[in-house]
């Protein structure tokens, strides 16, 4: 767990969240990618926010969440809409 809480935006709730999606390492986090990763967490957390989304693919990024690219957020944005 503590080498995903060393990244930006992923802290102990999130990390087990993802541990429990066979997750464990940034290297596993970048290969399963923001979307699949996320979606894997709705499956099992359907109130699971947008904003986690977001904090995944910042996490990937290395960046906080509020400063990915506004073309990122858009289609962080469309593909959360489409799981609905």
């Amino acid at each position: 767990m503590a080498e995903l809480t060393g990244l930006q935006n992923i802290g102990p709730t999130l990390a087990k969240q993802l541990q429990q999606m066979a997750i464990t390492t940034p290297t596993e986090l970048e290969a399963a990618g923001s979307k699949a990763a996320f979606a894997a967490i709705k499956k099992v957390n359907p109130h699971a926010c947008i904003q986690l989304l977001y904090s995944l693919e910042g996490a990937i990024e290395d960046c906080a969440y509020p400063q990915l690219p506004a073309a990122t957020r858009e289609d962080l944005k469309q593909y959360f809409r489409a799981l609905a």
